[in-house]
């Protein structure tokens, strides 16, 4: 039985993994988001960035699924002035925490994001 066990896993595993590895290879700017609407995430229960004072708040337009979110995560993990982001998917919001005494300007914000695929709506400094 332990045979089978361990043979059925790795059988799905070997099917899985492609399927995942395409995923990274994705281009979202031409992603087609309503084919994966079951994707949809409510948003971070727990674990959520707190933000604090110079951290900013994004409205983003074109937020819909968890691969979203991972993807600015992605590009904003490679900013040296960045410390985390949260994206809440049911609000649309990202919230850019930055590392102490760095920032980055509202352009930058903006051209990150549409690089990225999505609209910016407003931005709001946390005070």
């Amino acid at each position: 039985m332990k045979k089978f066990t361990l043979l059925s896993t790795i059988a799905v595993l070997s099917f899985a993994n492609p399927a995942f590895a395409e995923m990274d290879k994705m281009d979202h700017a031409t992603m087609d988001h309503s084919t994966h609407a079951e994707m949809v995430m409510d948003g971070k229960a727990d674990g959520a960035v707190i933000a604090k004072p110079g951290d900013a708040h994004v409205s983003v337009n074109g937020l819909v699924c968890d691969f979203c979110a991972r993807a600015l995560e992605k590009t904003f993990g490679k900013r040296s002035e960045v410390k985390g982001i949260d994206v809440n998917l049911e609000t649309k919001i990202v919230t850019v925490n930055f590392n102490d005494g760095q920032t980055l300007d509202n352009d930058t914000l903006t051209q990150i994001i549409t690089d990225s695929g999505y609209n910016v709506e407003g931005i709001h400094r946390v005070e």
